[in-house]
């Protein structure tokens, strides 16, 4: 399904989390894309302007809470700016020719089929990939990290005549993202020793595996495995962050590596440096920024920097988080247009042109 140019992409947006609350004053600065939905899973939402919701004036968008309220609307897209997917979700809209940009948990879908069993017995994808084409639709997954980060991980091996390593590394501090649901399922705040942590830790990251076998998808390069080793940072005193506390000796930072191996040789790789306070030993070096290593000929080192915009005060918080969900749910809205474009099914990033990853000058 294709739309033409001037006309505006009409959107159902699913979820005001974090970063869905961001996408609903994003959208507004977008001309070529439309808000004419909004999908609440919690019932003080429902009923209430979109605008209101996010902290805008209205907007004359009403929140709803059903699919049909969904497939009714005849939406071009729905983004969905979940935590977790909503599986069921998905299948509904997409054989209802609707196609959705998401930006939980999902980049090729190997993850999800792997570590997510579907309730009817068949994988993830299948059940999706079924639905795209009964209703002719499309179906994509994106991000900041997993998703742009890897990206910028290809695009940097542009001119590179022999590639023998591929590193993409999120170095951050995480304390930005105000999801209390996303870090008690990752294991912070626990015990540094609580034996659960390793096992929190690679199921709600293992979706980062799937950033490696896009990579390899990209670069045409078989993977015997991509395996998952991690170091843990506990936390040197008490830490109150006013939106979530973190014991002495709990959880505070760690390192995370994916690593796709050949021969028993990684080969391209994406780590995870994170921080939620500066107070843990072991403590890492965070940088602030999106990095790619390549060993090759020649050797590439680059660094992806994220600034506010002139004027924006750091010193408050919401204006920090702010940035972070940005360029989490901004991959999704700028890629609408392409995934629209795109012929029916299941694709990935590199399955999108290069305007695909094309931001929008300001109006």
């Amino acid at each position: 399904m294709s739309t033409p140019a001037q006309t505006p992409i009409r959107i159902f947006q699913v979820a005001t989390g974090n970063v869905g609350t961001e996408m609903i004053k994003r959208i507004g600065t977008h001309r070529d894309l439309e808000l004419v939905g909004l999908h609440c899973y919690t019932a003080e939402k429902i009923g209430r302007d979109a605008g209101e919701i996010a902290g805008l004036d209205p907007i004359g968008v009403i929140a709803t809470g059903t699919v049909d309220e969904i497939i009714a609307a005849q939406p071009d897209v729905v983004t969905f700016h979940g935590v977790f997917p909503d599986e069921d979700l998905y299948e509904k809209v997409l054989e209802a020719g609707i196609n959705i940009v998401t930006t939980a948990d999902f980049i090729t879908g190997h993850h999800r089929d792997e570590n997510h069993p579907h309730p009817s017995g068949k994988k993830v994808t299948e059940v999706l990939a079924e639905a795209c084409l009964r209703g002719g639709s499309t179906f994509y997954g994106t991000g900041m990290n997993p998703g742009v980060n890897q990206i910028l991980g290809v695009v940097c091996s542009a001119d590179v005549a022999e590639i023998e390593n591929v590193i993409t590394i999120e170095s951050v501090d995480v304390s930005c993202h105000h999801s209390k649901d996303t870090w008690i399922e990752v294991g912070y705040g626990l015990p540094v020793d609580d034996p659960s942590i390793p096992d929190k830790l690679e199921k709600y990251t293992r979706v980062f595996g799937d950033s490696v076998l896009l990579m390899a998808d990209c670069f045409g390069l078989e993977l015997d495995e991509v395996t998952f080793s991690y170091e843990l940072g506990a936390c040197t005193k008490d830490v109150d962050l006013g939106w979530y506390q973190l014991p002495k000796g709990s959880l505070g930072g760690n390192y995370i590596k994916y690593q796709g191996m050949v021969d028993g040789v990684p080969r391209i790789e994406t780590h995870l440096e994170w921080q939620m306070t500066p107070h843990t030993t072991p403590n890492w070096d965070i940088k602030g920024c999106y990095i790619t290593q390549i060993q090759g000929d020649p050797c590439i080192y680059n660094k992806h920097m994220i600034f506010p915009k002139r004027g924006v005060d750091l010193s408050n918080p919401d204006n920090f988080a702010s940035i972070g969900m940005t360029v989490t749910g901004l991959p999704a809205l700028n890629s609408i247009r392409s995934v629209v474009a795109a012929p029916p099914g299941i694709i990935t990033s590199a399955d999108l042109p290069l305007r695909g990853f094309a931001g929008r000058f300001k109006r």
